[in-house]
């Protein structure tokens, strides 16, 4: 095998198919890229059993051939290479020795018969916008838990029902819910269609399709092989769904109700990581929300305590609750307005521990972003 490329072509290749691929795996054949070459270029690929990324490129192939090689230790070496053609041929001893310039590298290649096949996917698709999509996934993935004990709630449910696709994560503490538009082909109808995909691996495609135009998302598989595909351009990202039942957290989002405060975002934020930071770890802060704005207040161990307030507007009855601050920073983060609302779902203060529901305030169009926060036990 042998072929020429660009340097920057091959380098952000590289660079996105190993993205995915854990820092350590048990199996070092998986640490490999997969490069094919034939006539219509190059195809480079990776695959951990759980997740795979494909990408191709144009080259020019003097000769036709695959290779396994190292992923991060090829793409290390392709981001630092100097401003040249690279070349990438077979030694007479296996190995692969890639010319770029002056610059030489031998490297030992890898058993390509021993590297599972990459999963293909032919099943159902739509089209959400990459834009959008990649804004939901932000405003949503943080929310899933990080705690393998409960592998359904490390995932985001993603919910396909007409011309809707909804993204749901929880970690019990909270729940985040965001709706995108839908442009659905096979998948559109009166039946819904739902994925539970890592959030990890959904996080990757946010950040690596944003700016794509559009995002095709299939679904296929059975059993314990069901898999999702998202592609655009000349990528394509797949994941196999983790198995078990999410839990029916739509039901725990309350009708809205006229108990509400609105309050700047960004001057709630600032205000919640300074008051923060003599806070406990895992100590909740106390808010009081009254006609005049909400006030904080934060009591540490080392006889530290912080105070302050903001302006805001509050419709209904006076409120005192503890929240867990960096939930809230994260919700805050996430509202995307420069106004957000933060409605009380129970009509009697906050003793007995109702969720708060936090929204963008917005006028005239329903809300796409939902975020509902358990409040804490305030012992004082």
């Amino acid at each position: 095998m042998k072929f020429h490329v660009n340097r920057d072509v091959f380098s952000e290749a590289v660079s996105f198919v190993v993205k995915l691929l854990p820092q350590r795996n048990p199996q070092p054949i998986l640490a490999g890229v997969l490069i094919e070459a034939s006539e219509d270029g190059l195809s480079l690929a990776a695959f951990d059993y759980e997740a795979s990324a494909r990408t191709t490129i144009e080259a020019t192939v003097d000769e036709p051939g695959t290779i396994l090689v190292h992923g991060r230790l090829l793409s290390e070496i392709a981001s630092r290479l100097p401003n040249a053609p690279i070349q990438i041929e077979v030694g007479e001893d296996d190995g692969i020795v890639l010319t770029c310039g002056s610059a030489r590298f031998t490297l030992a290649s890898m058993p390509v018969q021993e590297y599972p096949a990459i999963p293909e996917v032919s099943g159902e698709s739509g089209l959400v916008p990459a834009e959008d999509f990649a804004t939901a996934i932000a405003q949503v993935a943080f929310a899933a838990s990080r705690d393998d004990v409960t592998p359904v709630l490390t995932g985001v449910q993603l919910e396909v029902a007409g011309t809707q696709l909804s993204l749901v994560a929880t970690d019990r503490y909270r729940v985040a819910l965001r709706d995108v538009d839908w442009d659905g082909g096979g998948v559109a109808g009166d039946e819904s269609t739902t994925a539970l995909v890592p959030a990890r691996t959904l996080t990757e495609v946010g950040k690596t399709f944003a700016h794509s135009g559009d995002i095709q998302v299939a679904f296929s598989g059975s059993g314990d092989r069901e898999i999702i595909a998202f592609t655009a351009g000349n990528k394509t990202v797949t994941s196999l769904l983790i198995k078990g039942n999410f839990p029916p957290v739509r039901r725990l989002f309350p009708e809205q109700t006229d108990h509400y405060a609105v309050v700047n975002t960004a001057e709630l934020a600032e205000a919640v990581r300074r008051v923060a930071l003599v806070l406990d770890r895992s100590a909740p802060l106390r808010f009081t929300f009254t006609p005049d704005g909400v006030s904080m207040d934060a009591s540490g161990t080392e006889q530290a305590r912080a105070t302050e307030s903001v302006d805001a507007t509050l419709n209904g009855d006076d409120v005192t609750l503890g929240l867990n601050p960096q939930y809230l920073l994260e919700a805050l983060g996430a509202v995307k307005s420069e106004f957000a609302r933060i409605t009380f779902t129970s009509s009697d203060n906050a003793n007995k521990l109702s969720p708060v529901l936090i929204t963008p305030q917005t006028s005239g169009t329903p809300e796409s972003f939902k975020y509902l926060l358990q409040p804490n036990l305030l012992l004082r």
